[in-house]
């Protein structure tokens, strides 16, 4: 028999799955909602390692839900860390020509921002980057003071934290293995206890296809993951980077290319490059998962993809090999910065849905599936626009699932 019954269960324990369970609880304070997470605490994999960067939004194509719900969930960001006593800075973001090709890219850019509403970016030359980033070289820059950083860890303790306020539960250590849908109820078998509730909401990031297909619907994407490795620069030279300092990105990719980001508790990250990982949690070259391998090859958008981008892709595993690589991508925003600057640091997982045909899912995704929501695709801006897309996703089960209030 199952352990408990719920109206509710959102399965993953990152951001996503944590803000969707706080909104549910508090859209529906007389329904018993359930957060269940593979492993033994929350935020371990994509939230607990990305860059700890508040994104403005300005990346995003106009009236796309990533820009609608980036924009809106950085002003919700900051007014929920001051509101919590989370940690948070807004340092504001250069992003920076540094060839004559990269100019347009940044006009697009500019042009973006104010199509998205973003107060007070604006084009910079040569001499003015020099003003915010004394050691920053480029042909000219945009600069958006809206961005910031923060402690993305710390938020989705406090997230968890809110959630059982609210009478929600959350349960961790629990492997979804099976889901039984029947009529009016699905079954949620895990590695100890089974569940019964009467929806289900697929904020599996890095597992959410498998999830999806465990429930019965077979999306026509699939998640191909991708490592950023970063490196720190030493403590005697963090003077060189004051706040972000980005590459004008290439449009083609939905990588942003090496940068520098201050982290809010200290210290400047200079990456992360993009490359292929070989296991949908593989933080090392040695995390191998011949499960995730298989899986990868035997999906004919995989290698439609890799045919469309392999010079990219070899850039980038070049750029992993070699640092003298990785240094020479950080000197065209940074000329000073040396290879015995930096020390290895840690990597993130990227959760990227791609299509058979091997184009990239570049927006979010929420797909309904009888009485369970999957929400296919949330990479990056997805922390920044948590609260935003927590909001969106219980919008979206009010409206399919019949809920009045």
């Amino acid at each position: 028999m199952p352990e408990g019954r719920y109206d509710f269960a959102v399965i993953g324990g990152g951001i996503v799955g944590l803000s969707t369970a706080l909104h549910l609880t508090q859209a529906f304070p007389h329904l018993r909602v359930l957060l269940i997470e593979k492993e033994e605490g929350v935020a371990r994999h994509q939230s607990g390692h990305n860059s700890g960067v508040i994104h403005s939004g300005i990346y995003y194509k106009p009236g796309s839900l990533k820009a609608k719900l980036c924009v809106e969930g950085a002003s919700a960001m900051v007014a929920f860390c001051e509101e919590h006593g989370i940690p948070y800075k807004i340092c504001g973001k250069l992003i920076v020509a540094t060839q004559p090709e990269e100019l347009p890219r940044i006009q697009v850019l500019l042009d973006r921002a104010r199509a998205n509403d973003l107060q007070g970016v604006e084009m910079l030359s040569a001499d003015q980057i020099r003003e915010y980033e004394p050691h920053c070289s480029g042909l000219g820059a945009l600069r958006i003071p809206s961005s910031g950083i923060t402690d993305y860890v710390a938020v989705c303790e406090k997230y968890a934290e809110l959630i059982a306020q609210s009478g929600g539960s959350v349960r961790t250590g629990m492997k979804v293995t099976a889901i039984d849908r029947r009529t009016n109820t699905v079954i949620l078998r895990t590695n100890q206890d089974d569940f019964e509730t009467r929806f289900v909401i697929n904020c599996a990031g890095l597992h959410s296809d498998r999830i999806g297909r465990l429930s019965g619907d077979h999306s026509s994407a699939s998640i191909v993951p991708f490592r950023g490795e970063y490196y720190d620069l030493v403590h005697e030279k963090e003077y060189l980077v004051k706040s972000l300092i980005y590459p004008a990105p290439d449009p083609r990719f939905p990588f942003l290319g090496v940068h520098f980001t201050r982290r809010i508790h200290g210290g400047v990250d200079a990456g992360p490059n993009a490359v292929l990982a070989f296991k949908r949690e593989g933080y090392r070259w040695s995390d191998v998962s011949l499960v995730d391998v298989l899986e990868m090859i035997s999906f004919p958008g995989f290698w439609r993809l890799a045919y469309k981008n392999w010079r990219y892709g070899v850039e980038e595993l070049y750029r992993s090999l070699n640092k003298a690589a990785f240094v020479s991508s950080l000197q065209r925003l940074v000329p000073e910065v040396q290879s015995s600057d930096l020390i290895a640091d840690g990597a993130g997982v990227r959760a990227q849905a791609v299509e058979r045909d091997g184009s990239l899912v570049n927006d979010f995704c929420f797909v309904r599936s009888g009485n369970v929501l999957q929400v296919y695709n949330v990479p990056s801006p997805a922390a920044t626009a948590s609260l935003s897309i927590g909001r969106e996703i219980v919008k979206m089960a009010k409206q399919e699932f019949g809920f009045t209030n």
